[in-house]
């Protein structure tokens, strides 16, 4: 009797809008303009310039693995099999904890979002709501999750769009007023702000922004024609994240001196001072707060969705290889990983539900734990790939047997461990300055390092599991 088996549900198009819908969201909509306000709009571009090319990088490098290896265990699998089993264990684990506690997150702000309208409502009500049409979306099929995930990415898509177009017409003093030039990037005498510190956070919030692009390592599992649609996703996402990124906050600088107190304050909780609020206000645009509002649910919705799928994937995938629980390991007709999806679901509110207690210290622990844990995740991906294409040489094969082939090798996986190192130590260097260290930051700050480190060498230590040798490497494929 056959097993079920995951569905080839994805095309070239889901993927690419589950990367740019993983990735576009409240960290360019929101959280741009703090990083223009902190780090002035030059050091704001360099910031998200730097780690946009460090992302290209890794998106390369998780391309050339997942066009040869495309498995919904993704890092998981790709650290088992060319790492050790305990780095996989840990990568895999680390992943599912990111994204299992991403999925509480969003259901807070969507609270908070759903409130511009409906203020007097029943905050848990809403977290319910939002919950279900998640948990059902995923449960539906695969498939659910790609078209819903599609259409969450072109709402965004196409705000971008409008943004740029409005803050380039008033740039030029064609709608809003006079002709601006760039007397706001010259405020002070200087376009950077803030120092070293200042940039370093910026760089930071960057790279939570960019995060999501590597759910195209876990959908490729999913897609029907893997060694096509990746590399034409992965194309075409970098591209367009990176113009969208760096025209959005060019734009912005150009439009909003970063001098203006608004740009600090704006979050989920106050859309009326999103710099994209802001300027589509400055058009004459009357309605723009309202629009903004919908568009950043929207975005919130998607992340939920995404991490429900990416976190239910990876638990599946470290069921069947006896890294969890064997019964989690189990498809439906449909080829969904139900008991995988409810375990992940039942995590998500449990932490929500955190938020109620000791004024949210709970729950602002597991946030902020899992704040390192995308950047882990990214030094895996550059690990494995360097690891990957070393075991793929000493085994004989030749690199034009590869699907996909990632430029700039060694370069490119080195020069992207060695910026999410920075980003991984960099976390919170504020608590380390001035005359008293803040010890709670530190903890609260880097309390995945030491996490993530026990449980690879506990499961070494345990398992006995030590370093393959390239010559011993699994390169083998599923079957087609």
């Amino acid at each position: 009797m056959n097993q079920p088996a995951l569905k080839k549900s994805f095309k070239a198009r889901h993927l690419t809008m589950i990367a740019l819908g993983g990735s576009i969201g409240t960290g360019l909509f929101l959280a741009s303009g703090g990083a223009i306000a902190s780090a002035g709009p030059g050091g704001a571009l360099l910031a998200y310039t730097a780690v946009g090319v460090m992302v290209y990088f890794l998106m390369t490098s998780l391309g050339e693995l997942a066009t040869y290896l495309p498995d919904s265990g993704s890092f998981s699998t790709y650290g088992t099999r060319f790492v050790s089993p305990a780095f996989g264990f840990a990568i895999g684990w680390n992943f599912w904890y990111n994204w299992a506690v991403t999925i509480a997150a969003e259901l807070s702000a969507a609270t908070v979002i759903i409130k511009y309208w409906f203020p007097d409502s029943p905050s848990f009500l809403w977290s319910l709501v939002f919950l279900l049409l998640m948990f059902g979306l995923n449960f539906l099929s695969a498939r659910g999750y790609g078209e819903s995930e599609y259409w969450f990415a072109i709402i965004k898509i196409i705000t971008v769009i409008a943004f740029l177009v409005v803050g380039v017409l008033m740039i030029f003093g064609i709608m809003g007023g006079k002709t601006v030039g760039f007397s706001n990037f010259q405020i002070g005498g200087s376009s950077f702000h803030g120092g070293f510190f200042a940039f370093v956070g910026v760089f930071m919030a960057a790279g939570f922004s960019f995060q999501g692009t590597e759910l195209i390592g876990v959908a490729a599992g999913e897609s029907e024609d893997p060694r096509r649609n990746v590399p034409i996703a992965i194309r075409q996402v970098f591209w367009r994240i990176l113009i969208f990124y760096i025209l959005a906050i060019f734009v912005i600088g150009m439009l909003i001196p970063y001098t203006n107190p608004d740009l600090l304050r704006g979050g989920i909780d106050d859309i009326g001072v999103s710099p994209f609020t802001i300027v589509f206000n400055k058009a004459g645009l009357a309605i723009a707060a309202s629009v903004m509002n919908a568009v950043i649910l929207s975005s919130v919705l998607s992340a939920g969705n995404s991490g429900m799928y990416a976190s239910t994937r990876v638990l599946y995938a470290m069921a069947k290889d006896g890294m969890a629980p064997r019964a989690l390991g189990k498809l439906n007709r449909r080829g969904v990983p139900v008991g995988a999806l409810l375990v992940t679901t039942a995590v998500g509110m449990l932490a929500f539900l955190a938020s109620f207690f000791g004024d949210g210290a709970v729950y602002n622990w597991l946030l902020n734990a899992s704040g390192m844990c995308g950047f882990i995740n990214w030094l895996g991906i550059a690990v494995c790939h360097y690891r990957f294409r070393r075991a793929f040489i000493a085994q004989g094969h030749s690199l034009d047997e590869l699907p996909y082939r990632a430029r700039w090798f060694p370069f490119g996986p080195i020069f992207a461990l060695v910026l999410c190192i920075v980003a991984i130590l960099g976390q919170n260097m504020g608590a380390f300055s001035g005359g008293n260290i803040d010890w709670y930051g530190i903890a609260v700050s880097y309390i995945s390092l030491p996490l993530f480190v026990l449980i690879w060498v506990g499961y070494r230590w345990f398992r006995k599991s030590n370093i393959i040798p390239l010559d011993k490497c699994d390169l083998s494929t599923h079957p087609e």
